[in-house]
């Protein structure tokens, strides 16, 4: 039969003692008596049926027992110290979560946080994802979602204003049959049966999820009998954008996840018919939650590179 689990403080006064070799200095550094250490030590002996210490008139020896049980109590205490401390410890109440949308957080949000870092080194961020995640479950300060901005219970600030665009790989756009008959490498100003076979001839990279995908963007260009069949699915637009830069199709760009790639020459817009987004990323909370002040701190931060975002693209 196992013997029970003796108390921590028996054995966090256990620990300090045999690692000092001295009741009083463990009592110091424990912020006790050190009579209650002495105490503790005894009940711990006591449960465990042996002695762990040899008490000397100049200090303390441990025993055979004592010397075997220190390495496995001496780790225990330290690892549990350790995730303590690095969950509950130093700048926990300044630790902020944030749920965010991956392709959010990857293209806009990830490029722009050491500006955060730089004026607020003192607060902590934790970052999760939010795929599939259950829509009433808000359990951090912030979540930042995709959609029209109004869910129950939830506060907003919208972060984006967007506009859709088709997006490709420079390599596919020169390499495409749909430009076998044009002297002109861009065909930005391409007619629409120009614009078709391109999207005939190539994959189309849907993303599921956004209400404003191919089949609106193809509809408003007024290229409704596009063929749509040879298509790839994808369940993050971080997955499309990806297949994009290698040549494997044609994505849907959203202006503020694809200026960078556009900027670098991973991708470029072959047209220049854009659609204005209704769907927008916002940053949520909760509507009647309260907003710690460093949460609030990270609000109008965000708030504001996304208006200087935006004042960049207008």
């Amino acid at each position: 039969m196992k013997k029970r689990l003796p108390p921590l403080n028996w054995l966090r006064s256990f620990e300090a003692s045999a690692r000092l070799l001295n009741f009083t200095q463990a009592a110091n550094e424990l912020h006790m008596t050190q009579a209650a250490i002495s105490q503790q030590v005894k009940g711990l002996e006591s449960q465990l049926g042996t002695a762990l210490f040899r008490r000397l008139p100049r200090g303390l020896e441990l025993t055979e027992a004592g010397q075997a049980y220190l390495p496995a109590v001496h780790e225990a205490v330290e690892r549990l110290s350790a995730a303590t401390d690095e969950i509950f410890g130093q700048g926990r109440t300044e630790l902020l979560t944030i749920r965010a949308n991956l392709v959010f957080f990857t293209r806009w949000l990830s490029p722009r946080l050491h500006k955060f870092r730089q004026l607020h080194p003192e607060i902590g961020l934790k970052f999760t994802s939010n795929i599939w995640m259950e829509e009433q479950k808000h359990d951090a300060d912030f979540e930042i979602r995709y959609g029209h901005g109004i869910w129950p219970g939830l506060k907003t600030d919208r972060l984006t204003w967007d506009e859709l665009f088709p997006v490709c790989s420079p390599d596919l756009l020169k390499a495409g049959p749909a430009l076998a008959d044009s002297d002109d490498e861009s065909v930005t100003h391409a007619p629409k049966a120009q614009i078709a076979k391109l999207l005939t001839e190539h994959p189309l990279l849907h993303v599921i999820g956004y209400e404003e995908g191919w089949g609106f963007w193809l509809k408003k260009a007024g290229l409704s009998d596009v063929e749509m069949s040879q298509s790839f699915q994808f369940d993050t637009l971080i997955s499309a954008l990806d297949m994009a830069v290698h040549g494997q199709g044609v994505a849907l760009g959203r202006t503020s996840l694809v200026a960078d790639l556009l900027e670098s020459g991973q991708l470029v817009a072959p047209f220049e018919q854009r659609l204005p987004t209704a769907e927008a990323f916002h940053l949520t909370r909760r509507e009647h939650g309260y907003i710690h002040p460093n949460a609030e701190i990270f609000r109008e931060w965000i708030i504001s590179e996304a208006g200087a975002t935006q004042e960049i693209s207008a």
